[in-house]
């Protein structure tokens, strides 16, 4: 066995005399009193040990107990933090299409200002649905003239001749923005909870809609100049 302990011949009747106890010969001279002391030390501490582990598996279920209570144990090391998040950037929002990309040349969006550009967004989300409504009402207004308002004109004359509509208008556009179209803060800009049920609530409808209400935006201010330059409407300026 490999564990045998050493013995010799000896003692009345030839019976066998144990040698040092422990000693099972491995290593010539290395078994000195120094190291039995050490190795009789280390394995009492050990039963201890083990027979403390034993029963507290018995009380709690687990041989190391409630291992968040050993705080201040040099075996608890302290996980790595994990790397912080990367700075916010713009460039990598909803509305970064083909081609132009990332479009803002006199730089009002910056890195790291989360707040900033989310303020910018919900601006440019507001004006570009209302100058997709304002663009398609100002084609509207050409067919639907003098028929629903006798004697109002068409185009920006309309404001002139019928100001208490244009009034209603923009009590009604505010009382819609305080209730219905209030922007929440644990939301992102231009999320109203889907208020047409259309259920299309995706990142490419939303770059869809970035992108038409910014041509809608430079379509209605296209019409106001025009209309102001030359006093026709929308479909008149087409020649029509």
């Amino acid at each position: 066995m490999a564990f045998t302990e050493v013995s010799s011949p000896g003692g009345a009747g030839g019976d066998v005399v144990a040698g040092t106890p422990g000693d099972v010969g491995w290593l010539t001279g290395y078994y000195s009193d120094t190291r039995r002391n050490a190795e009789l030390a280390n394995g009492r501490l050990a039963m201890m040990a083990f027979v403390g582990m034993v029963f507290q598996d018995g009380l709690t279920g687990s041989a190391w107990g409630d291992w968040s209570l050993y705080t201040a144990s040099p075996l608890r090391a302290e996980a790595a933090a994990p790397p912080p998040p990367p700075p916010f950037n713009p460039a990598e929002q909803v509305g970064v299409t083909a081609p132009f990309g990332f479009f803002d040349p006199a730089g009002f969006s910056k890195v790291g200002d989360e707040a900033g550009f989310r303020n910018l967004r919900i601006a440019e989300i507001k004006h570009a649905r209302v100058a997709m409504m304002a663009a398609l009402g100002a084609v509207a207004q050409h067919f639907s003239a003098g028929s629903t308002a006798p004697g109002v004109p068409a185009g920006l004359g309309a404001v002139t001749a019928a100001p208490a509509g244009f009034a209603a208008l923009f009590l009604a556009s505010g009382a819609l923005e305080f209730t219905l179209f209030k922007q929440e803060d644990n939301k992102e800009p231009g999320n109203f909870n889907d208020p047409a049920g259309l259920g299309d609530y995706t990142t490419d409808s939303r770059n869809r809609e970035l992108n038409n209400g910014r041509f809608a935006m430079f379509a209605a201010i296209g019409i106001v100049a025009a209309d102001l330059l030359t006093g026709k409407d929308a479909v008149q300026q087409f020649g029509l």
